[in-house]
This record gives C-alpha cells, sequence and structure tokens, in this order.
C-alpha cells in the first residue's frame, strides 16, 4: 500500500511527497523558507554580525536528496533572502546549490515574498513556478504569502510555507524555548470559497488536508503559534486550518496548536 501523500522526514525540516508530473509518477523532496544569503542579509537590515551557513545549509540539503533518492526538489517559495536582485554572498550561494541539486534532480520552485527576482537570475535553468502556486499530481504547493490557485486547493493535500511556525515549550520552573513545528489539520474550504466568491464544494473536498511547513532554515524568525498577541502573516490562516494540530521536527505530536 502507499504511503501517506506527504510524509515529513523525522527529525527534518523536509517532507518526501508522492506527485507526478505529465502523468509520471515521482518522488518528490519538499523544503520550505531555505532563505540563501540570510546572513548577509541580516548584517544588511540589522547590523547582525554572523558567520555564513551557507555550506552547512547546502550539505543538510544534499543528504536528504541523497537519502531520500527524490526525482524533484520543490521549494516552498522563499529560496533566497533577499528581496529583489540576488546580489553578492547570496547569488553566489544560490548558484552554488542549484548547480549541486542539478547533478541529482530536477528543481521545481514556488516563489515566495522574498523570491521577485529569482526567476530572472535562474531564467531558464530552474522552474519557477506563478506566484499562486502549482499541482504536481495529488499534491498542491504554495507559498502562502498569498492566496493559492483553485487548482491548487483542487488538491487532496495543499503544502504551504511562509509561517516559520513555531512553538514556545516551558519547562516547570519556567525556562522556556523554542522549537520549530508542523501544522496540519483539514482544509477548510469555506474560507477560500468566500476569497473567490464560488461555493465552497467548488473549491475543495471535505477532507483535503493542508499541511503549513516549518523553515528550513534555522537562523530565521518565525510565527509564535502558542503565544497569545502573536498573529499570522498568510491570508488564509488560521481560519484556513480547521483542527490544527502541531508536531515537533521529530514526530512528537502537541495537540491543538492553540493550546499548547
Amino acid at each position: 500500500m502507499p504511503g501517506p501523500l506527504v510524509e515529513p522526514i523525522p527529525g527534518h525540516p523536509a517532507a518526501v511527497a508522492r506527485t507526478s508530473r505529465h502523468g509520471f509518477p515521482e518522488r518528490s523532496l519538499v523544503v520550505a523558507d531555505y532563505h540563501a544569503g540570510i546572513e548577509a542579509g541580516l548584517r544588511y537590515e540589522r547590523g547582525v554580525e554572523l558567520p555564513s551557513k551557507a555550506a552547512v545549509r547546502r550539505e543538510r540539503l544534499l543528504s536528504l536528496l541523497d537519502r531520500t533518492d527524490a526525482d524533484r526538489l520543490v521549494v516552498l517559495g522563499d529560496l533566497g533572502h533577499r528581496i529583489g536582485d540576488p546580489k553578492g554572498d547570496e547569488a553566489e550561494e544560490l548558484t552554488d546549490l542549484v548547480e549541486a541539486v542539478a547533478d541529482r534532480a530536477e528543481l521545481t520552485v514556488v516563489p515566495g515574498n522574498h523570491d521577485g527576482g529569482l526567476a530572472d537570475f535562474f531564467g531558464d535553468d530552474v522552474e519557477v513556478t506563478d506566484p499562486a502556486g502549482v499541482r504536481l499530481g495529488d499534491v498542491g504547493f504554495c507559498h502562502g504569502h498569498t492566496w493559492p490557485s483553485r487548482e491548487v486547493l483542487a488538491a487532496d493535500v495543499v503544502c504551504s510555507a511562509h509561517e516559520h511556525p513555531a512553538v514556545r515549550l516551558e519547562d516547570e520552573v519556567g525556562g522556556a524555548r523554542k522549537e520549530r513545528v508542523w501544522l496540519r489539520g483539514t482544509l477548510a474550504p469555506e474560507v477560500f470559497a468566500e476569497h473567490y466568491e464560488v461555493d465552497p464544494d467548488e473549491i475543495a473536498r471535505d477532507d483535503a488536508e493542508l499541511v503549513v511547513f516549518p523553515a528550513f532554515n534555522d537562523t530565521s524568525g518565525g510565527t509564535w503559534v502558542n503565544v497569545p498577541g502573536q498573529g499570522f502573516l498568510s491570508p488564509f490562516l488560521p481560519d484556513g486550518l480547521a483542527d490544527g494540530e502541531a508536531y515537533l521536527l521529530d514526530g512528537t505530536r502537541l495537540g491543538d496548536y492553540r493550546n499548547v
């Protein structure tokens, strides 16, 4: 029996998806919010000096590609960090990454709010989809900074990103730590139907699933989903995620993300 359409890799902010392209089944490695060049961006934006983790990020990703034997790498947006054309250290990191990935798998990038210059930067070397996302077989992919297309919403599972979801966990003596999490639950068709001004049954199946990916980049910030006063960034969250539950990277189920 085939496994789940989208299955997180224990211990990693990445998943394997059963996708298809032009009628041919594929095995896709899916990651989100890679934010290449983030250290250079933080230096420019905030005056924060951090050593580059470009090589570490690249090797982590390539190791997962080798481990999963994926036919395709799908990046759910914010492959780069700079808003606009990649330059300097970020451009170098992106070039090295794409060259290394090309030796292993096809690459599809669903552009995020940080990826405005990627299509021109890569030209024909990388498939950069419409910002509203892409559907590959029974799985739809979007970044989440804008509304996904109706084609994406018609998939059995919709994968989104953008939020960098995390939870604040406290111990019995008041110590706290931040942990990246997955958010998974039923996709609420009525939320998207209101946006598109159609009936909910025209948008998605009643049992369609929405999966919000944790950020691959462990330096980036995120939305603390269980801290009062923290708002979501995506226009369709949290309402679009019915009965959403949080899971740690190791697979630990935390239950309703709002009550963690």
